[in-house]
């Protein structure tokens, strides 16, 4: 199991095998917490700057982790979300093996790939999006223990472009509705961790305002972070234009949140 530095989810089936997983495991540990890590990109390409780098980041606080490179492209509807899911469930069925805690697995997602953690942090019970091509996943949840949602795209009002990657030009609304976060809060959804800059102009705050709203109404443990400054797709918050002052605080701030979660 994962003998090569990535594997397709699949090798045959024809939706799985168009995206592959980069594993980041803790080899001096066991029995490891892990995040499946979902790099933005508005579902039309895949940020690589929110994937290994977050991986390493995650392993320097002691977690496991694994990128997952999704289907991008145009009207792509419903391929992210199968294999979201189905890299979960493969992660969760495989815990021993890879030497990670089945009860520990989370998930966090940069804009389009914050939505698509809002997927499987949501959705993760709806039954056309479960496949099991191999019939080796009954009983086995693709919900995660935690997610962590980095300046999230989450409602087509505030970025309608990754909406129109993953959907087409004319969705229906209720296919709209149905993958609008805010309106799809789970009355078992996972701890969520959000955060966003204030002045980001390309995904709009009000993505996390809204979902956040949510949440408290349905009571779902929650923690949100705002800070003022800073651009869209920060990521890390390390390099080049992308070093910012209070916002590189998320990370100090999700690693305590994960660790009173026992992560």
């Amino acid at each position: 199991m994962f003998k090569e530095p990535s594997q397709l989810l699949h090798p045959d089936h024809p939706i799985l095998s168009n995206a592959r997983l980069y594993p980041y495991f803790l080899e001096d540990a066991k029995n490891t917490a892990c995040v499946l890590i979902l790099p933005g990109g508005g579902y039309g390409h895949v940020s690589h700057q929110e994937g290994p780098p977050v991986a390493g980041w995650l392993n320097s606080i002691g977690i496991s982790a694994c990128v997952l490179e999704y289907t991008v492209g145009s009207e792509i509807y419903p391929d992210p979300q199968l294999q979201a899911l189905y890299a979960m469930r493969y992660l969760r069925a495989n815990a021993a093996e890879l030497n990670i805690d089945a009860k520990n697995i989370g998930v966090i997602g940069f804009s389009a790939g914050g939505h698509l953690a809002g997927c499987v942090s949501q959705a993760y019970d709806r039954e056309e999006w479960l496949i099991d091509p191999d019939n080796c996943l009954e009983g086995v949840s693709a919900r995660p223990d935690a997610a962590i949602l980095s300046y999230a795209v989450l409602s087509p009002k505030l970025h309608s472009g990754s909406y129109k990657n993953l959907l087409g030009e004319k969705p229906s609304k209720e296919l709209i509705d149905s993958l609008t976060w805010n309106k799809c809060i789970h009355d078992q959804s996972p701890p969520v961790f959000l955060w966003h800059t204030a002045d980001d102009g390309c995904v709009p705050v009000g993505n996390t305002y809204l979902f956040a709203l949510a949440l408290e109404d349905k009571k779902i443990p929650h923690e949100v972070h705002v800070y003022p400054k800073g651009e869209h797709g920060l990521g890390l918050v390390s390099i080049g234009s992308r070093r910012q002052g209070t916002s590189a605080q998320w990370k100090g701030q999700a690693e305590k949140w994960l660790y009173d979660l026992g992560f």
